[in-house]
């Protein structure tokens, strides 16, 4: 798994330049123009059509989910003034989240995440430009976790809903804004798995759970890889005084940059954790490791000295002569024997007992 899937263009191209790269998802325009009194949501409609429900006095939010045809991506970009270069950033994705100012326009790019059917990161690049009437959201892949801000523009006219009668600013902060709370149950996900790891680590059953824990931690720091520049474009689209975004809509921005906070703290736990965890898992089996040379150890020691009173009584000697090894021809010698082989091995039991070697 890459946390970028990175598509670069022809080495020595010009600046604007779009990689060429078959990407698997058709494009697909779904649009939603809107005021406080009215509303139009059209789905897979041409560039023309799209460009057309741009209008003052409405905020048209123009969702093109794929990338698959570059062609239609470029003359979107030009029906809408929308800068080369931030075309390109669109096209050739896997780029670092930012805000980039170009003359009346806003570009964004943040990066979405899911867990896939294995439970692993995939990510994707979300573009977006803040027009003056208008929103242009691109995406790699037409899942997405901005449906509940659809939902919000179609119940608009509740009370306490406030999306349709502000400008296309704060929808923009809106669509940063659930992109960031997607973050969290994925690294909710990741406490949990965690806290399995965790219980797991002090049970019986600790296959692979090394590999399972370096698989964690990698995830996680590619995670801080995605929200970490997400959070520095923010703090600067909130520091300057002549970004395009209202007071208004500033302070719900405000809201994302503290959201995005605690997602860099709660993956900081976690990365901290899943490190003191690799740590405990190799200090339990270097304990494990030593517990099993100390028997060893111990069993040698008890049978280094059996095998040299072994070893003297096998030796071969002319029993002719009194003086050489005189017990072999004692009736009790063989007892004798095995009751001096006892004896040794209880005194140096009870002295390892007495040092705490046999304790645990």
């Amino acid at each position: 798994m890459k946390l970028f899937r990175r598509r670069f263009t022809t080495p020595g191209a010009p600046p604007g330049t779009t990689a060429h790269v078959a990407f698997p998802h058709p494009p697909s325009i779904r649009v939603l123009s809107y005021n406080a009194a009215e509303l139009i949501e059209r789905e897979r409609v041409s560039v023309e059509e799209a460009v057309g429900l741009v209008a003052p006095g409405r905020v048209t939010w123009i969702d093109c989910r794929g990338l698959g045809d570059g062609t239609l991506v470029q003359a979107l970009g030009e029906r809408l003034g929308l800068h080369p270069l931030a075309l390109s950033d669109v096209v050739n994705t896997g780029q670092r989240p930012k805000v980039e100012a170009y003359d009346e326009q806003l570009f964004l790019i943040v990066r979405m995440v899911t867990l896939d059917s294995e439970k692993s990161l995939e990510w994707d690049q979300l573009s977006i430009f803040l027009g003056k009437h208008f929103v242009v959201s691109f995406q790699e892949t037409p899942p997405d976790c901005l449906d509940a801000v659809r939902e919000r523009i179609r119940s608009g006219r509740k009370p306490r809903s406030q999306i349709r009668t502000l400008g296309p600013d704060y929808l923009a902060c809106m669509l940063v804004d659930a992109t960031v709370d997607g973050y969290f149950p994925v690294l909710e996900h990741y406490g949990e798995r965690i806290e399995s790891l965790e219980e797991n680590l002090f049970a019986t059953r600790r296959k692979d759970i090394l590999g399972s824990l370096y698989h964690t931690r990698r995830d996680l720091t590619s995670f801080r890889r995605a929200v970490l520049p997400l959070r520095e474009a923010l703090l600067h689209l909130q520091r300057d005084a002549e970004a395009a975004i209202s007071t208004r809509a500033r302070l719900h921005l405000r809201d994302t940059l503290d959201h995005t906070a605690q997602v860099l703290d709660l993956n900081d736990d976690y990365s901290d954790l899943t490190a003191q965890l690799v740590e405990m898992h190799l200090s339990l089996t270097a304990r494990k490791t030593n517990e099993v040379i100390r028997v060893l150890t111990l069993v040698t020691a008890i049978f280094i000295p059996l095998t040299f009173i072994a070893g003297v009584y096998g030796m071969n000697f002319d029993r002719g002569h009194p003086a050489n090894m005189p017990e072999l021809g004692w009736s009790l010698g063989y007892p004798f024997f095995w009751c001096l082989c006892l004896v040794t091995t209880g005194a140096l039991v009870a002295i390892f007992y007495r040092l705490g070697w046999l304790r645990r």
